[in-house]
């Protein structure tokens, strides 16, 4: 048996004599999710790997020893984060900060530098690069498309002092401005909403299912199973329609920055 499921799985294709593409076609799968499986950067879902195992002959054996559910948040996120570098649309729902793409590079040092337990400043240096490493994928100018829904809270919520949360705010104002992202607020009058407990992103992607990533204190979750990820798609979508609309939602950015600097 191989060291993990994508080793395992690239096993069994091998002994049965097959190529990625004649398992892709025998599961009714593309040949790239099939390589990203075995490449370790996909888990697949129970539907897919009963699939593997009707075109492999292997009985229920892939479906039986799927990762578990509760793998470690570390695991989940470092498949979430070489997802979002294949994503051709990524939705982003923040509850109380800054997603991390459109983070700056203070703002992502004050959110990183208050873990806890406490991180030395070489280690905060190490997370910080990495976190603007994430910022690249917004490098291009066209893919991925990226929309970020943002309760007010995270507005409101003074991270690293006011002069950060001015450049952090103006910094979300132009990607607007120039097209970049989409960015809309759920202004706080709206009340309760669906995406109330947790951050949530929604990927999808050229040539694969698309997944959801939601995100909670010292715990995460990727969702692939199609029945999760159009529940939570749903949830998007209605609170979508309770937030500002985009020229009203970066009518507030501004003057909100501007509130920030005007009080630094």
């Amino acid at each position: 048996m191989g060291t993990n499921y994508g080793d395992w799985l690239k096993e069994q294709r091998e002994a049965a004599g097959l190529t990625q593409q004649q398992l892709a076609e025998a599961a009714v799968m593309t040949r790239t999710h099939i390589a990203h499986i075995e490449a370790g950067r996909r888990v697949p879902s129970r539907e897919d790997a009963r699939r593997l195992d009707s075109a492999l002959n292997t009985g229920n054996v892939l479906s039986r020893f799927l990762p578990q559910e509760e793998a470690a948040v570390a695991d989940y996120f470092e498949a979430a984060r070489l997802l979002e570098q294949q994503a051709v649309m990524i939705r982003e729902f923040a509850l109380s900060f800054v997603p991390g793409i459109l983070q700056t590079e203070r703002y992502a040092r004050a959110v990183l530098s208050t873990s806890f337990p406490p991180v030395g400043e070489e280690e905060c240096d190490r997370l910080v690069v990495t976190r603007l490493e994430r910022a690249k994928v917004l490098d291009d100018p066209v893919t991925p498309v990226v929309w970020a829904l943002l309760d007010e809270a995270v507005l409101r919520r003074v991270v690293g002092g006011r002069a950060v949360m001015a450049e952090q705010v103006t910094h979300m104002v132009r990607l607007a401005e120039n097209g970049r992202v989409r960015v809309h607020v759920l202004p706080f009058d709206v009340g309760f909403h669906p995406l109330m407990e947790s951050m949530l992103t929604l990927m999808d992607f050229e040539d694969q299912p698309p997944v959801a990533y939601g995100e909670g204190s010292h715990m995460g979750k990727l969702h692939d199973s199609p029945s999760v990820v159009r529940t939570l798609e749903g949830r998007y979508a209605l609170a979508l329609g309770d937030a500002l609309p985009l020229k009203e939602s970066l009518a507030l950015l501004r003057a909100t920055a501007k509130d920030y600097e005007n009080h630094d």
